[in-house]
C-alpha cells in the first residue's frame, strides 16, 4: 500500500508541477506576433488578396507525399510473415521506387530549390 501511495503522490506532484509550469512559462514574454489572433505572419487587417508563394506550396505538398510514404510501409515489418513475403516486398519495391523517381523528377526542374 505505501508503494501505491508513493507512486500516485509522485504522479499528482509531477503532473501539477507541469501544468503550472506549462501555464506559466509562455507568459514570461509576451510578443506582438503571439498576441495576435493569427500566428501565420500575415497581417489579418490587410488585404485577403496577398500572393501567396507557389514553392512554399510544392514543397508542403512533397512532405505530405513522402509523410504518405512512411504511413504506407508502417506495415512491412508484419509484411515479411505473410505467405507470401516476396509479394509484399514487390509492392513495397515499386512504391520506393515510384516515389524516388518523382523526387529526382521534382529535383531535376527544380521544385525543391527556394531561391530562383
Amino acid at each position: 500500500m505505501n508503494l501505491i501511495m508513493t507512486v500516485f503522490t509522485i504522479t499528482i506532484s509531477l503532473s501539477l508541477i507541469l501544468a503550472t509550469v506549462s501555464f506559466w512559462l509562455p507568459q514570461i514574454t509576451p510578443d506582438a506576433e503571439k498576441l495576435s489572433p493569427y500566428e501565420c505572419g500575415f497581417d489579418p487587417l490587410g488585404s485577403a488578396r496577398l500572393p501567396f508563394s507557389l514553392r512554399f506550396f510544392l514543397v508542403a505538398i512533397l512532405f505530405l507525399l513522402f509523410d504518405l510514404e512512411i504511413a504506407l510501409l508502417l506495415p512491412l515489418p508484419w509484411g515479411d510473415q505473410l505467405l507470401t513475403p516476396t509479394t509484399t516486398f514487390l509492392w513495397v519495391t515499386a512504391v520506393l521506387t515510384l516515389l524516388t523517381l518523382g523526387l529526382a523528377y521534382e529535383w531535376a526542374q527544380g521544385g525543391l530549390e527556394w531561391a530562383e
